[in-house]
């Protein structure tokens, strides 16, 4: 199945997961660590995050890294910018009716 972005980003373990990868590239175990969770929890975490592109998962030697795709969210900032055209224009529509309420 094949996930995406929106899904991954949904829940709040998965975005610290992003945030802290973002930081730097950890091993699974690594990740693990700083979580409260089992590790199979975590591993469904990073499955998912890996299924809709936004990290990257690479064998080094015994253990498996985990690197950011932070690229991946660009279809989250091109949905979010819709709404914000679309507000800036509400708001800017909204200054000039007020200012000539004014007067």
């Amino acid at each position: 199945m094949r996930r995406d972005v929106f899904q991954a980003i949904a829940d709040p373990t998965r975005r610290k997961i992003i945030a802290l990868l973002a930081q730097e590239s950890l091993s699974l175990n690594n990740v693990a660590d700083h979580f409260d969770v089992s590790r199979p929890a975590i591993s469904k975490h990073v499955r998912i995050l890996t299924e809709c592109g936004l990290i990257i998962i690479k064998q080094q030697g015994r253990e498996r890294h985990c690197y950011p795709n932070l690229s991946a969210l660009q279809n989250v900032t091109d949905w979010a910018e819709q709404y914000r055209i679309f507000w800036t224009a509400k708001l800017d529509a909204l200054e000039v009716f007020l200012k000539k309420e004014e007067k």
